[in-house]
């Protein structure tokens, strides 16, 4: 497959400007994951804006709504390796990163990998498993490396970790602490379809035998993994003018002022908002963000980062809904 990332030949003449080629090679991605995951297309844009900005996703929603589904169209788009551990109250840190053992044949100690040494970890139901366990893939999310009897294992990149949780299931389960929360670059919240969209979904699925209609098996690599990781360095570049900086700064201690808020946003948040908008901007076709993409980022962004007072829990408003007025009362700058 050409990389769009090559150069033209010498004799091929001088192209219109086009698109820069991070977000050619994202519509593609974003493209295929349609043809699997129907009716989401907020949802697909937040999961690659991450993939672009190389932060982790916290996704949340209700059993069947396609989170396991979403991240194998993803692993599939290009190429990359895939594992999937499934938290229980009985996982171990080692059943997650790996552990030494003796190997009788050779007469030494060996390292044997646990699943986190992939590209694309789907950590499934992680507050099922106790603190202990979840801290386990801290340092692996922060670092990128895992340490096994002290020694430090790289991973190879890209490196990104989704983590799904059900929100109506409390018993038996397991809050994250907040300094893995913090961890996430977003928390995506996966919807239900509307009904034509379920409807187109559901006789999709059926049209195969077994129901493996719209499966992601179908889906074939648009790129490669070197097209990711030059996107990634990409986004990175995107231009951020003071103002806008500046304003993502002052939303996040807009948090920390709010009567409704107990626990506002740090500055990993701000530093989060901007990483995002930058990938928002190249996604859009753009060198440079915007105030717009800063609000578009806010709350993916920002939702896990901040806690409600007790009050307004009991009253039953909801994070968005606080995060919303937030951004209201924060004045954006003038283009």
């Amino acid at each position: 497959m050409e990389s769009p990332y090559a150069p033209p030949p010498a004799d091929e003449p001088a192209a219109e400007p086009r698109l820069p080629a991070a977000t050619a090679v994202f519509q593609r991605i974003r493209d295929s994951i349609a043809r699997v995951f129907v009716g989401q297309d907020e949802v697909i844009h937040q999961v690659l804006a991450a993939l672009l900005a190389g932060g982790h996703v916290l996704l949340e929603g209700k059993p069947g709504l396609g989170k396991t589904h979403l991240v194998l169209a993803l692993s599939r788009t290009f190429g990359a390796a895939f594992r999937r551990i499934q938290f229980t109250p009985d996982l171990m840190p080692s059943d997650v990163t790996g552990h030494t053992l003796y190997d009788l044949g050779s007469q030494s100690f060996r390292v044997r990998k646990g699943p986190v040494f992939t590209q694309l970890l789907l950590a499934d139901e992680i507050n099922r498993a106790p603190a202990k366990t979840q801290s386990a893939l801290l340092e692996v999310m922060q670092e990128t490396q895992v340490t096994i009897d002290g020694e430090t294992h790289a991973l190879t990149p890209p490196f990104m970790t989704f983590a799904t949780q059900n929100p109506i299931e409390q018993e038996g389960t397991y809050p994250l602490p907040e300094a893995q929360l913090d961890r996430f670059l977003l928390k995506v919240l996966i919807d239900y379809p509307d009904a034509a969209e379920e409807a187109a979904i559901v006789k999709a699925v059926t049209a195969e035998a077994g129901g493996r209609g719209l499966s992601p098996a179908h889906l074939q690599p648009v790129c490669s993994t070197g097209d990711i990781l030059a996107a990634q360095r990409e986004a990175a570049a995107v231009e951020a003018v003071d103002s806008v900086v500046n304003y993502a700064v002052e939303l996040v201690r807009a948090t920390r002022k709010h009567g409704a808020i107990e626990i506002g946003a740090g500055t990993r948040g701000a530093i989060s908002l901007i990483r995002v908008a930058k990938a928002c901007a190249l996604l859009d076709g753009r060198a440079y963000i915007t105030p717009g993409d800063v609000k578009r980022a806010a709350l993916p962004v920002l939702r896990h980062r901040v806690s409600l007072t007790p009050e307004v829990t009991i009253s039953g408003q909801d994070v968005d809904q606080v995060l919303e007025t937030v951004i209201r009362g924060v004045e954006a700058p003038r283009a």
